[in-house]
């Protein structure tokens, strides 16, 4: 079956189903024993891989202009899932419309990135799950679902980690069309950035601190988007535009990063970090997250200071967002507002897996890693989610053949 991205993780199922219209879901679906759905194959762990078959809504053909569902007066799109989410962003501009925000890949799937709770960032901006108004999916009976906001499972089947089916639509709230800029600053410290976090997270609507970790005091780089029309940011003592262009992983040619030094340009070419054209990040990578209570972040990123000399070897960069709280059931940020602490390591599984439960164990007990990032302990996950039975409970209702359960969902106990 291959493997994912990164090309961390080799897939075991035994087949791929490929099929060429959505009619042919629930029959597929009941047939099998096992199956998970498959998206871009941007997760990092197996959450997306199945003892028995795999199945990729890829060979569906989509006419943008016909599948892509506006609604002016409700302010949603509806999209086929499957899609990325770079597919779609210069269709919804050039609509007069806009996401709320994106991920640092536009490369990734619609429906993929939503069920893990994958995010941008932004102090008031929630993750790519609070822009879903309803979710169209079929179920482990074969069912063809639609559950929208205010039904009674719909907190719950969002951030769903694919075990409750294969979603084939997802309905995505937007707004009115916006033009962001982006600048880079650099020479910021850890103790600058603890003393002044509000101002420094505030200092655009999205903003990203990027850092290799050689020195425990020194962040190499913070990234500001803002919204056109906003007032630029002064820069606090010590810390300085970029001169040039630059990539988040010091010393990289910047070619494959979206545009920055303040030009003003569409949302979905600054939001993101790299560009739909070029391959994202370095390539050859494995990704852990860890996200943690705003509260606990001086904590956190004390633990991760003391480490630093441990991490660094094995870091191309560690990047550091916020998230908007929310009420989703498995969403890292449920129940409040959240800072994400995000490795990007070399591509070495070995080292990185002894590494991984140092840093879990340094961390503030609160932190929640990422679904579809790498990470080390799977037993203390379900304590970490107040409505984790709830989210069993429905899992076993529309998947009550257990067809959606990998290992994934078994070492964290979903089954």
């Amino acid at each position: 079956m291959g493997t994912n991205w990164a090309g961390n993780v080799v897939y075991g199922a035994r087949e791929l189903l490929l099929p060429t219209h959505l009619g042919e879901l629930p029959g597929l679906i009941t047939s099998a024993h096992r199956l998970r759905a498959i998206g871009s194959r941007h997760s990092f762990n197996d959450l997306a891989d199945s003892p028995e078959s795999l199945i990729s809504l890829q060979g569906i053909p989509v006419d943008l202009e016909r599948d892509v569902e506006f609604d002016s007066d409700a302010r949603t799109v509806r999209v086929p899932g499957w899609l990325r989410y770079g597919d779609i962003a210069a269709l919804l501009a050039d609509r007069g419309w806009a996401l709320a925000n994106l991920a640092s890949l536009p490369h990734i799937s619609i429906a993929g990135a939503v069920a893990t709770g994958t995010h941008g960032s932004g102090d008031r901006i929630g993750s790519l799950a609070t822009q879903v108004v309803a979710l169209d999916l079929v179920d482990g009976t074969g069912t063809h679902r639609r559950i929208a906001r205010g039904d009674e499972s719909f907190e719950g089947a969002v951030v769903s980690l694919g075990a409750l089916g294969v979603v084939t639509h997802v309905t995505l709230a937007v707004e009115p069309d916006y033009q962001v800029r982006q600048s880079v600053y650099e020479g910021a410290t850890w103790d600058a950035v603890l003393a002044n976090l509000d101002e420094l997270t505030g200092a655009g609507d999205s903003v990203s601190l990027f850092t290799t970790w050689r020195s425990p005091d020194l962040v190499d780089q913070l990234w500001v988007k803002s919204r056109q029309g906003r007032d630029p940011w002064t820069p606090l003592d010590g810390i300085v535009a970029a001169a040039g262009a630059r990539h988040p992983i010091p010393g990289i040619d910047p070619a494959p990063a979206t545009e920055q030094l303040g030009r003003v340009g569409p949302w979905f070419a600054r939001l993101p970090h790299f560009r739909l054209e070029f391959t994202p990040s370095a390539g050859e990578e494995i990704q852990t997250e860890y996200l943690v209570p705003r509260e606990d972040f001086p904590a956190a990123i004390g633990a991760i200071r003391s480490l630093s000399a441990r991490i660094a070897p094995l870091l191309q960069v560690c990047e550091v967002r916020t998230v908007a709280g929310d009420d989703l059931w498995l969403s890292e940020a449920h129940g409040g507002d959240v800072v994400g602490i995000h490795f990007t390591w070399v591509r070495d599984s070995e080292a990185v897996a002894a590494v991984l439960p140092e840093v879990e164990a340094a961390l503030p007990p609160t932190a929640r890693p990422h679904w579809g990032k790498v990470f080390a302990d799977h037993d203390r996950i379900a304590a970490l989610y107040p409505r984790w039975d709830d989210f069993r409970a429905l899992r076993r209702s529309l998947d009550p053949d257990n067809r959606f359960v990998n290992g994934f969902i078994e070492r964290v106990g979903l089954a």
